[in-house]
């Protein structure tokens, strides 16, 4: 006897992206800024110890440490790891080793790049010095990376004021994550039926409770869910939030609102972006509809059916 054929694994390419802006205390502003000027700032604890990268806080006593102090751009290699493929945004293109880097005149290692022709050139213990990037901004890449270096050892370490002319005060780091998706069983048979406008949960044989999008198991008791249940298409907001920041590469005017909304028949509210209605007119209760473009394997956004709102009761178990 043939034996079924095998469902089609979905894989899909996935990327999160987005700018992290922060803004910077007196100590990381000064490091920063120092490095823009060539220069390599720690910070000395309490007990006398110096800190490079510097923390605002002594992570022994917890103490706020503003002693500020400028150490060599030469160090010691403490320990290190060879990177055979470099990826997207890292320090070097070609292969380089990771090394964590006593600087002379700090206590604490410094994580950076350095650049060797193979890991048979790089040892605990090596000597290196900081290569300077060409253009340097305030940033920890104005480190461009360590070089192997046969010097003699920097100096002995100096108190610095910190003062800076037009010191750098914050920075944007650009977060990425690229990887593979792939979805699974439940998530699947989720997946092409929205291709087919309709959406469809699974039910759990002990509790039997549906829950779109379903996990492939329940939440609750923890068992297997096969049993799958077209859900919807109409459903309920259980609660809303009005979006005013634009984010980058979606073309939608702010502001605009995103909802949980409980389909008829599931047990589980899914987020979605509700249109066809002002703004502020969007409410808990507010019944709605999908509504599909051309082509798409999802809903556009929700609208508005015109039917009275739900009653609280029936939903407020899914707030």
């Amino acid at each position: 006897m043939a034996s079924a054929p095998s469902p089609e694994v979905l894989r899909a390419p996935l990327v999160v992206e987005f700018p992290f802006t922060r803004s910077l205390g007196p100590v990381q502003s000064a490091f920063l800024t120092g490095l823009r000027e060539r220069t390599v700032l720690g910070v000395r604890t309490t007990d006398g110890r110096t800190l490079v990268p510097p923390v605002e806080y002594d992570p022994v006593t917890a103490d706020e440490i503003r002693d500020l102090v400028q150490v060599s751009a030469t160090g010691t290699v403490t320990t290190w790891a060879w990177n055979h493929e470099p990826r997207r945004g890292q320090p070097l293109d070609r292969p380089f080793a990771w090394v964590l880097v006593k600087l002379d005149g700090a206590d604490t290692a410094l994580l950076h790049a350095l650049d060797a022709p193979g890991p048979e050139a790089v040892r605990t213990g090596m000597r290196v010095r900081v290569r300077w990037a060409a253009e340097r901004t305030g940033a920890i890449t104005d480190i461009a990376c360590f070089e192997a270096y046969e010097g003699p050892a920097g100096g002995e370490t100096a108190a610095h004021d910190g003062e800076f002319s037009d010191p750098v005060t914050g920075i944007v780091a650009q977060a990425r994550l690229d990887y593979t998706y792939a979805p699974g069983r439940a998530q699947t048979a989720y997946i092409k039926a929205l291709s087919e406008q309709r959406t469809v949960g699974e039910r759990c044989p002990s509790c039997r409770k549906v829950y779109v999008p379903p996990r492939g198991a329940c939440p609750t008791c923890g068992v297997a869910t096969t049993d799958r249940v077209e859900v919807g298409p109409r459903g309920t907001v259980t609660t809303y939030c009005i979006v005013n920041i634009k984010a980058k590469n979606l073309d939608i005017e702010v502001p605009y609102v995103y909802a949980h909304i409980a389909l008829d028949g599931a047990d589980l509210a899914l987020h979605a972006r509700i249109a066809g209605i002002p703004y502020d007119q969007v409410r808990m209760g507010l019944r709605v509809e999908p509504v599909w473009t051309e082509g798409a394997r999802f809903p556009d956004h929700y609208r508005p059916t015109g039917e009275p709102d739900a009653d609280y009761d029936t939903y407020k178990e899914m707030v």
